[in-house]
């Protein structure tokens, strides 16, 4: 599937933001720090999840609306 590998690609790829995200050396960081860093990262993980849960509605609903099943 071209566009699933596409997004995989922009996510994951050498120098992108995901891959310099989680590469960070962290040790500069105090524990103050760090944690506002986890608590961000927390609250992207629900933003994550409820756009996938969005996007995963819509599929549901265009498949739906474009089965073509005998009634």
């Amino acid at each position: 599937m071209a566009i699933l590998d596409d997004n995989e690609a922009l996510a994951l790829r050498n120098g992108g933001p995901l891959h310099t995200l989680v590469h960070e050396d962290l040790d500069p960081y105090s524990v103050e720090d760090l944690q506002v860093r986890i608590q961000t990262l927390e609250s992207e993980i629900v933003r994550v999840r409820e756009i996938m849960e969005r996007k995963k509605n819509r599929r549901s609903a265009a498949d739906a609306l474009f089965s073509f099943k005998d009634t």
